[in-house]
């Protein structure tokens, strides 16, 4: 079973998140979407019809999302299996939060690692670049 395959996305507080995705879309040119969120799109060598997705994305500062961990960041790391990666990790013995979110966008679970920071994994839909 493969484990990580990449990196979806890139998550951090921000002080004045839509001021600071002003900042990098006017300086860098960052296409920023509708919820101050930036999709960079590619596609993988393995399997190149298939797309993928990295988001880059800053949270309000007073944000629960990176609880119980105070980190200023999170990243979420794309997952082929989600169900086996967590049966594996349980077994291994790391901290797993119970809380399990599905959309039409993938699965989504989280982990602690061994210095308190909250990871996100996600399986994206059959069909998405995982890899």
């Amino acid at each position: 079973m493969k484990r990580v395959t990449g990196i979806g996305g890139i998550f951090f507080k921000s002080k004045d998140p839509k001021a600071l995705t002003d900042w990098y879309a006017s300086h860098l040119g960052v296409p920023i979407g509708e919820h101050g969120e930036v999709m960079f799109q590619w596609r993988g060598a393995e399997h190149p019809a298939e797309e993928g997705v990295t988001v880059w994305a800053p949270f309000p500062e007073d944000t629960d999302y990176f609880e119980p961990t105070k980190a200023a960041f999170m990243v979420n790391y794309r997952v082929d299996d989600l169900d086996a990666l967590l049966e594996a990790l349980k077994a291994e013995g790391v901290e797993i939060d119970p809380k399990r979110e599905d959309f039409d966008y993938g699965r989504f679970a989280w982990i602690i690692d061994p210095e308190g920071n909250r990871i996100e994994l996600w399986e994206p839909p059959k069909g998405q670049q995982t890899a």
